[in-house]
Formats: C-alpha cells, structure tokens, sequence
C-alpha cells in the first residue's frame, strides 16, 4: 500500500516529481495534467499525475512535441493510473514516428563529420562532397541528412 496521499498538493507533486511548479502550472494550462480545486482554491492531483509527469518528461527526451504528447495523453484516463494495455497501444502509435527519428540521427550520425563537418551543407561550392553541384537535384539545404521519403539521399 502507497504511503503517498491520493491527492497531492502542487508542492508534494513538485518535489516528488522533480517538476518545477511554475512547469506544473503550464501543464495545466496546456491540458496536459489536470487538478481539482479545494473550497480555499488550492490544486489537488491525483497521484496517477506522477505517472503522467514521467511519461511527459520520456516523451520530451525523445523529441516529441508537447502537442503530440497532448493528443497521446488525451487518450488515456485522467484519473486512474494507465494500464499495460493503455501504454501498449500508445506506444504502438509513435512506434513509426521514433524509428523515423532514430533513422535520421543515425543518418546525422554517420554523416556527421563529412557533410556537417565540412560547413557547406551540400551548397554549390564543396569540393568534398558535391562536386560539380550533384546535390543541387536534390533540393536545398543537406539533402545528405534528408530521408529519401523527404527527398534527400
């Protein structure tokens, strides 16, 4: 049994998740977290936020928005903690999206000290990797660092 109260004050939840309260506040502002007021106007989260809270903070880890990170929320229940099956099928969702996004920063990666490192970005005058202006066809900016989906190499 959790020695943690169901409802916790904003400082409670602050220290316990490592979220400063002026974050706690714009979370819920945008939506992300919710709270229920006492007869003198104070916050109360359910526990369950703690959850919500980690899950926010992996999800901005990885490079998610918070407006993806919005509508994932937006599907699982506000007032209880998530099961395995709410988690399964959000995972599921942004499986496609995070392997497109490991993709191009193994790209990134590997090209790292060629196209980036040499500071021209596929533009017209490199001499390393785009002789004669080849990358031009393939649009402006680093084509190198693009996915063939978006045009690049």
């Amino acid at each position: 049994m959790s020695h943690l109260p169901v409802r916790l004050t904003i400082g409670q939840l602050a220290e316990r998740s490592g979220v400063p309260h002026s974050t706690l506040r714009f979370y819920e502002d945008r939506g992300l977290i919710h709270s229920e007021r006492t007869a003198g106007n104070q916050r109360r989260y359910h526990r369950a936020t703690l959850r919500r809270l980690a899950f926010i903070s992996a999800a901005q880890r990885v490079g998610l928005t918070l407006n993806h990170i919005h509508e994932a929320l937006s599907e699982l229940p506000d007032g209880r903690t998530p099961t395995v099956a709410d988690w399964t099928r959000l995972s599921d969702d942004w499986r496609m999206e995070l392997d497109t996004r490991i993709d191009a920063l193994q790209r990134l990666r590997d090209r790292l000290t060629s196209c980036i490192g040499c500071g021209c970005l596929s533009l017209k005058s490199c001499g390393l990797q785009n002789d004669d202006d080849a990358m031009a066809a393939y649009g402006p900016g680093s084509a190198m660092l693009r996915p063939a989906s978006e045009g690049g190499m």
